[in-house]
């Protein structure tokens, strides 16, 4: 991903040097026999309107979401509030999202980049390359009752037979409850054994009549020596990669 947008950037770089330098229009629309083309200060324009919904792409398109989700419950689950950081959560679900999404970025860079830097392919032409993958991608891990909700929802329930037909507007929203209700399931699986801890640690204080003694200080040792025991790091983050490739 990092790769495309720096190719996308050293794409936009030569021509808005040239329009400084050789006084281009800002806008010009020129007609060819294969229709129109757009003057490259209306494709500049185009592309940092792009680069500002990048960081909305990659929370709604990608896998970023379920393993985010996942890990603040993980950390809520052991009952450290602030460990690991926000910044470090964040990070690893960037870059563990990177590698699941890593197949998808290079069909993208194959498909659609690729043939867009060699004069190949028109921008809408790429533009439409491009989005191929990523919906198949998004398709594979949607639910098809949530699909068939937001497609009951527009009205476009019969209408539509090919999952490939299916819009943006209605796969992206589907995509999302499914990622958030994927979550949330591998999300509780992880809270049940800590959850098991406090009850024991909380009814052993009761018995022994320590009632001012918050269970959450005695229970978080415990629930640090387990996770770290049973390599609870690379389990967690196996299983979210492997569950996007086994689907």
């Amino acid at each position: 991903m990092i790769r495309l947008v720096l190719a996308l950037i050293l794409i936009a770089l030569p021509g808005l040097a040239f329009g400084q330098v050789g006084g281009l229009e800002a806008v010009t629309v020129q007609d060819t026999e294969d229709g129109q083309t757009y003057s490259l200060s209306i494709q500049i324009l185009f592309l940092m309107t792009v680069l500002t919904l990048l960081p909305a792409g990659l929370l709604m398109m990608t896998s970023f979401t379920r393993i985010i989700v996942v890990l603040a419950i993980l950390r809520q689950a052991i009952g450290t509030a602030s460990t690991p950081s926000n910044q470090v959560l964040i990070g690893l679900a960037l870059f563990l999202s990177l590698f699941v999404m890593a197949p998808v970025f290079q069909q993208i860079n194959t498909q659609a980049l690729q043939p867009y830097l060699n004069e190949e392919l028109g921008p809408l032409d790429a533009a439409q390359a491009a989005s191929e993958p990523l919906r198949a991608f998004m398709t594979a891990q949607t639910r098809e009752e949530d699909l068939g909700l937001f497609l009951r929802i527009a009205g476009e329930e019969e209408v539509l037979e090919d999952p490939a037909d299916v819009p943006f507007t209605v796969l992206v929203p589907a995509f999302v409850t499914s990622e958030l209700k994927t979550a949330f399931q591998i999300g509780f699986i992880i809270f049940l054994p800590f959850l098991v801890i406090d009850l024991v640690v909380a009814s052993t204080l009761m018995s022994m009549g320590m009632l001012m003694l918050s269970p959450m200080i005695i229970s978080l040792p415990f629930k640090i020596m387990l996770f770290v025991l049973v390599d609870g790091w690379s389990m967690i983050m196996g299983t979210l990669a492997s569950s996007f490739f086994t689907g």
